[in-house]
């Protein structure tokens, strides 16, 4: 059966005083609202997922590889595709409203093992 869902009737987990996120999930697919605030820290990470970001509001900069040897800033409407496997972090400048898409679905958000996000 197709459901139809409104971000507005989603709960929004608090995952840490500065990170904000809704979540809806399928079987192969996954999306994410989230909001940050300004100076959060996405840890470097890396994960088996392919990975959408659509930044929606504020800036975003991102670090790629293992030595973070690529920074790209993004701005609302800016999307990038993050591959499997490819480790980054990222950087909140200003309140951030974002959209993540993943394939599958990330395990570790729903059943809330993301420690380096809860720190």
């Amino acid at each position: 059966m197709v459901q139809k869902l409104n971000w507005d009737s989603i709960p929004t987990e608090e995952v840490n005083p500065s990170m904000f996120r809704k979540i809806v999930y399928g079987e192969k697919l996954m999306i994410a609202k989230m909001k940050f605030k300004d100076g959060f820290v996405v840890p470097l990470h890396h994960h088996f997922h392919e990975q959408v970001t659509h930044v929606l509001s504020g800036q975003i900069r991102f670090w790629f590889g293992e030595n973070k040897e690529q920074v790209m800033d993004l701005y609302p409407g800016d999307i990038i595709v993050i591959p499997p496997d490819l480790p980054h972090e990222a950087l909140m400048i200003g309140e951030v409203e974002e959209i993540d898409t993943w394939s599958p679905p990330r395990q570790d958000w729903l059943d809330k093992t993301d420690d380096y996000l809860r720190k």
